[in-house]
Order: C-alpha cells, then sequence, then structure tokens
C-alpha cells in the first residue's frame, strides 16, 4: 500500500574507484524497488554527510584535487585515491557504490506485515546505506519511527552518532571503568556524549583542539575540558584523570601521538595511587578505542605507560550484534524519546544531492571539522 504513486526511477549518489586509481562520483538513475511484505519505501528528506560516509565517498581522494565535469544538474567529480590506499579497496574496485549511511524521511509506502503497515505516514530515521538518494526501500526493522512533531532533519541523524555515544557508555560500563575520555570532543557526537553523561552521572574528560571548543563545551556544562592546543595540556589531561579516575578513552582521531598522549597520562595518575614501585608499571587497565581517523597518518605509541594497556578499534555495527537485541532496541527507544533533546544534531547547511557534488560544499563539509556538518535533502 502506498500513500501516492511510486515513481519508477529515483536518483542516487554513486562513487567508484577503478582499478588506476580513479575516483568518480556522479548521479545514477536507479529503480525504485516497490517493498516486499517486510519492507517499506522512505521518501528520504535528509540525510547527513558523516565522517564515516566520507570514506566510502571519497575513498582517500585529495579533495584539494578534484575535477569537475558534467552539469548543474547532472555534476561528475573525477579524483585520485592514492596507490597505497588502492589494496584495502579491493573489494569495491570498479563497482559503483551507493553512499549514505542512514536519514530520515517519511513512509510512502507499506508491503502487508502489521509492523510495515504501522510506519505508513510515519517520519522515521533509517540505518540502511545507500541512503544518498531520493526514495530507499528497506526492511521495516531498519527505520526508528519517532513522535509526532518530528522533522525529517531531526529523524535524520537518529543513528550513527547517537547510538554510537551511547555505545561508548554501555562499553565503558560493560568493561568495568566509571569514566571516560573523548577526543574530537565538540563535534555534533561529542556534544550529544557530553549531555548524556550529564544526565547519567557519568565523569567526562572532553579533548578538544580549539580554546573556542572548549568554551563551547563548558557552556553546555562541561566539567572537564582539555586543550590539545595548549601548552599545559599534559597537566590538564592529568588533573581531569585524576579528578575522574577514567581509564577508558575513545579517540576520533586515529593518527598521531594523541592516543600514547592519553595513555601515558592515565599511567601517571595511576602510579601515583600504586604504592610500590614496579618496572612493569602499575596494575591498572589503560584502554583507548580508535573510532575516527580524522588523522589519517600513522598511529604513534611511545611505550611510557607499563604493560597494562590496550589500544583497539571500535566501531557501531559490530559493538550492537554483541550487546545483542535487547540492548539494541533499548538505546534505540531512548533516542527515539530524546531526539529533540539529548540526541539534537546541529548543521551548518543544507544542499540537495547536486550541491553535494559542487566543489564549493565539498571544501566545507570535507574539512570533517566541528560546525562544517551538511545535510543532504535529496528530495529538494
Amino acid at each position: 500500500m502506498a500513500t501516492s504513486p511510486l515513481p519508477e526511477t529515483t536518483q542516487q549518489l554513486q562513487s567508484r574507484v577503478d582499478a588506476d586509481g580513479t575516483l568518480t562520483l556522479h548521479l545514477a538513475e536507479v529503480p525504485v524497488a516497490p517493498p516486499a511484505d517486510d519492507e517499506v519505501v522512505v521518501r528520504v528528506e535528509a540525510a547527513p554527510i558523516n565522517p564515516s560516509d566520507m570514506g566510502l565517498l571519497f575513498g582517500g581522494a585529495d579533495l584539494s584535487a578534484l575535477q569537475a565535469s558534467g552539469t548543474p544538474e547532472q555534476p561528475v567529480l573525477t579524483g585520485r585515491v592514492p596507490e597505497r590506499a588502492l589494496p584495502a579497496m579491493a573489494g569495491r574496485i570498479g563497482k559503483a557504490m551507493p553512499v549514505g549511511n542512514e536519514g530520515g524521511g517519511v513512509v510512502v509506502a507499506a508491503g502487508s506485515s502489521p509492523q510495515a503497515q504501522a510506519l505508513l505516514g510515519r517520519t522515521v530515521g533509517v540505518m540502511g546505506g545507500a541512503m544518498y538518494t531520493g526514495y530507499r526501500t528497506v526492511k521495516a526493522n531498519a527505520c526508528l519511527p519517532l513522535p509526532d512533531g518530528t522533522s525529517s532533519a531531526q529523524a535524520a541523524s537518529c543513528f550513527v552518532n547517537p547510538l554510537t555515544s551511547l555505545g561508548m557508555v554501555e562499553t565503558m560500563r560493560a568493561e568495568g571503568h566509571t569514566a571516560l575520555v573523548h577526543t574530537a570532543a565538540a563535534s555534533n557526537l561529542g556534544q550529544m556524549l557530553n549531555r548524556i553523561c550529564q544526565k547519567d552521572g557519568v565523569s567526562l574528560v572532553n579533548i578538544v583542539r580549539k580554546p573556542e571548543q572548549a568554551a563551547l563545551l563548558r557552556e553546555q556544562g562541561a566539567t572537564w575540558v582539555c586543550d590539545s592546543s595548549a601548552e599545559d595540556f599534559t597537566q590538564q589531561l592529568i588533573e581531569a584523570l585524576s579528578a575522574t579516575g577514567a581509564t577508558i578513552a575513545f579517540d576520533a582521531i586515529g593518527g598521531g601521538r594523541l592516543a600514547s598522549d592519553i595513555l601515558a597520562a592515565m599511567e601517571t595518575v595511576a602510579v601515583r595511587s600504586q604504592g610500590e614501585y614496579s618496572r612493569y608499571g602499575s596494575t591498572v587497565l589503560k584502554q583507548v578505542y580508535l573510532y575516527g581517523s580524522l588523522d589519517r597518518g600513522p598511529t604513534q605509541l611511545h611505550r611510557s605507560y607499563g604493560m597494562a594497556w590496550n589500544v583497539g578499534g571500535w566501531l557501531l555495527m559490530p559493538f550492537l550484534q554483541k550487546a545483542g537485541r535487547d540492548t539494541a532496541a533499548r538505546l534505540r527507544q531512548r533516542v527515539a524519546d530524546e531526539i529533540t533533546t539529548t540526541f539534537a544534531s546541529h548543521y551548518q547547511g543544507t544542499v540537495s544531492l547536486a550541491e553535494a557534488l559542487s566543489l564549493r560544499a565539498i571544501g566545507t563539509y570535507g574539512k570533517a571539522a566541528t560546525g562544517t556538518k551538511y545535510l543532504i535533502n535529496p528530495s529538494a
């Protein structure tokens, strides 16, 4: 059943990397699949451009060297993926990959199952991939129905950042830690995590890269904010870790030595309270999870923090699979209940599918810097 006739085709933003390293971005006309019994069709009205989307979109290409062709309505961008990055892309070579992890819109057609029918006409958030498109056919259980009055723009970012920030707190508790550290903490995700921790009574150490970002978080009630650009950053961090007891960190930077510096500061705090000297360092387990790559350089570990430490990767989907269906449902429901408060997102602007492939827009959102996040409205 549909609220209005479905179009036969819709535009979809696709990214292709060829064997010689040529990157091509373009808009393709693709069929709109009628829904199966357990599926719905969503008219996509908002989809965020997250850092996780940009990895698939640009494949590590130099954004400043992209070349534009085509027309304003049908733009084509080409670039060059570094040769060193090609081996990791073997699975996508020569394939036109649809982009967009999540989005928001209105369910305009639904299959016959009760779950699908219950969504007809509702505004939903969707975690289905290929969301940079006008219409998207997905399983009904990939949708998060939101309260009446919620806009598609508010629904657009109800999965990646909210569930990631909630997942960090869940991981902290599950692994026996009592407080946490977060880097690039003035981001949309970081601001969400700050609100979650304040609401849930969790001590949070926020690491930012600029004084104005530190001021922003303090205005939002953050207690512990450390500016990595400050000369006394190390002392700031040690003081914050001493006060909070944080022994787990989630690092969005990835490259450079920040993860190592966090471990070293944690060790300094742990050794102070250990009493007896050990050449193997403290027995306090210190954990840093890398979940982003804002710095694409190597992760540098300068081992000055004993032997009780771990550095690993953390991703949302493996976390949800490990957490189980009941935990995932509980977290999703919290996001729906607090979508305009705790989990509100902020954007610099909204662009159409074609405008998202303009060099002007890419020059802004491609920086992945605080305050430069864009929404795509594929229906525009």
